[in-house]
């Protein structure tokens, strides 16, 4: 009866340790972050980010409600930027096998063997997210989050996709300072 206790415990962490989005943060040690209350983005830097402007709404928009959730106020006057850029990369995957019933014994023509040698390609785009908090006053990084996992270019379902990024992200933020 024990067993069953710790069923819901493995479940959860078996689904929160399989995220298909790797996450790794930096930040300024010597920051406080309990000061920042308030953002906004830094326009400048979102002008220049190299992705289609729909695609842009959406991750602006992601980071904006996440930060909303997490009680932060969206000001003229803010405490921290908010930037953000993308990169991404095509990995292609060749592998070729053989799919006979064996392969024989020693050097020589094996009459058994069947079938041939076959190929596949597997093509996949990964892709990361890097969000930047920046001290409005100082005009200084304090902390950046990036996300790496696969895009999938036809996906139906980007805003869930683009959400899934920003929230693994700034689940870093703030920072457990030891």
């Amino acid at each position: 009866m024990k067993f069953f206790n710790y069923v819901p415990l493995f479940l959860i962490a078996l689904l929160t340790s399989c995220s298909s989005i790797k996450v790794q943060t930096d930040f300024d040690k010597s920051v406080s972050f309990e000061q920042y209350k308030t953002f906004a983005f830094y326009k400048p830097g979102v002008d220049k980010v190299e992705i289609s402007d729909l695609d842009k709404k959406r991750v602006l928009k992601s980071i904006e409600t996440t930060l909303l959730a997490k009680g932060f106020v969206k000001s003229e006057n803010p405490d921290l930027l908010i930037n953000f850029f993308t990169k991404s990369r095509e990995q292609v995957d060749v592998n070729t096998f053989n799919n006979g019933w064996g392969y024989g014994w020693g050097w020589g023509w094996n009459p058994w063997m069947w079938g041939g040698n076959q190929t596949s390609v597997i093509r996949t785009t990964s892709g990361t997210l890097f969000i930047d908090l920046i001290d409005a006053k100082k005009k200084e990084l304090v902390w950046q989050g990036e996300g790496d996992g696969e895009i999938f270019r036809n996906q139906k379902n980007k805003e869930e996709r683009i959400q899934e990024f920003v929230t693994k992200i700034l689940e870093q933020y703030p920072p457990k300072v030891k």
